[in-house]
């Protein structure tokens, strides 16, 4: 990498540490603005207030919101984020235990949407106008208007209540062999391509029509270059940094539906785990994984953006 490449990305890494301490800060905040009170919830109504202002105190949830901010922060960038104010276990702990098969869960719809999207994506611009193009166009615009819950209500209720061929709850802990793997990611899996598909084959098509329009692409079409030949060879190397943001973009998606989708299908992943630390008001618990999935989507966007910069021939060829 030149100079110029070198001095862009790491401003961009710098950008990236300081969103995500914006982000930190934001997050303390919000979360301390839930309604209810986390000492409140483990003791019950029938607490008397000398016993929620002791369990306050234990928790540390009497000190200033600064001081408590700091505390958390400094704890979290040294890898303990503290301890779940409803079983007293390390944050850590638990979110060690759910966060593989969350990433399990990510990167297999990660391996199935990106290729079929890139397919679709890069087929559809070479046959522009086509009646292939129409039909996948109506399709993936019909599938990004449809959201995550309908598309897993309708899986549930015709492939494990009519068909009975897929389990309607996702044990992880019941797969002994492929079959049962695939009949417990199947649906899950369905769900969350839906959406992602549909919107990285349409930014990717649009990536690689725009470059097919182009004056070297036109040069190439004028030596006689075939059009398979013309994408692949000189209009897929340009496109590589709008197709990365568009990957980047979809995947970032991913982090919201997979809330929806751990939630219906019953799966043990980080996103159920923070669902049930909002329901007891478990601060720590709670801040942790939203921390997590904004470092997920902030290190998806600064990929893609380091991916523009290098893959960018006017900032390589300087």
């Amino acid at each position: 990498m030149n100079g110029t490449i070198s001095r862009l990305v790491l401003n961009r890494i710098g950008l990236g540490v300081l969103t995500l301490f914006l982000v930190s800060l934001g997050v303390f905040v919000i979360t301390n603005l839930l309604p209810g009170d986390a000492a409140q919830t483990a003791l019950g109504q029938a607490a008397t207030p000398a016993t929620v202002a002791a369990l306050r105190l234990q928790f540390g949830l009497d000190q200033p919101a600064p001081l408590r901010y700091m505390h958390w922060l400094i704890g979290l960038l040294s890898g303990n984020p503290g301890f779940s104010l409803v079983n007293s276990l390390p944050v850590a702990s638990l979110i060690a235990g759910r966060l593989p098969s969350s990433l399990l869960l990510a990167g297999i719809t990660t391996a199935v949407s990106v290729p079929i999207a890139l397919v679709l994506g890069i087929t559809t611009a070479m046959y522009k106008g086509s009646a292939y193009d129409r039909i996948i166009n109506v399709g993936t615009i019909s599938l990004v208007s449809v959201p995550e819950f309908l598309v897993a209500t309708i899986a549930v209720l015709i492939f494990a209540v009519k068909l009975g061929w897929l389990s309607a709850l996702s044990h992880t802990a019941d797969i002994h062999s492929v079959g049962e793997f695939l009949k417990i990611y199947a649906m899950p899996v369905m769900t969350l391509c839906c959406v992602i598909v549909a919107q990285m084959a349409r930014m990717t098509r649009a990536a690689i029509i725009d470059q097919l329009s182009s004056s070297y692409v036109e040069m190439a079409a004028l030596k006689g270059g075939s059009p398979t030949r013309i994408v692949l060879l000189h209009a897929l190397p340009n496109a590589i940094g709008p197709i990365a943001n568009a990957i980047a973009l979809s995947l970032s998606y991913l982090l919201g539906g997979v809330i929806i989708v751990e939630s219906i299908f019953n799966y043990p992943g980080i996103a159920t785990l923070m669902i049930d630390a909002v329901s007891t008001r478990d601060m720590p618990l709670i801040q942790a994984c939203a921390m997590i999935f904004c470092l997920a989507y902030l290190l998806l966007v600064m990929v893609a953006d380091i991916c523009a910069i290098v893959s960018n021939p006017k900032l390589r060829n300087r």
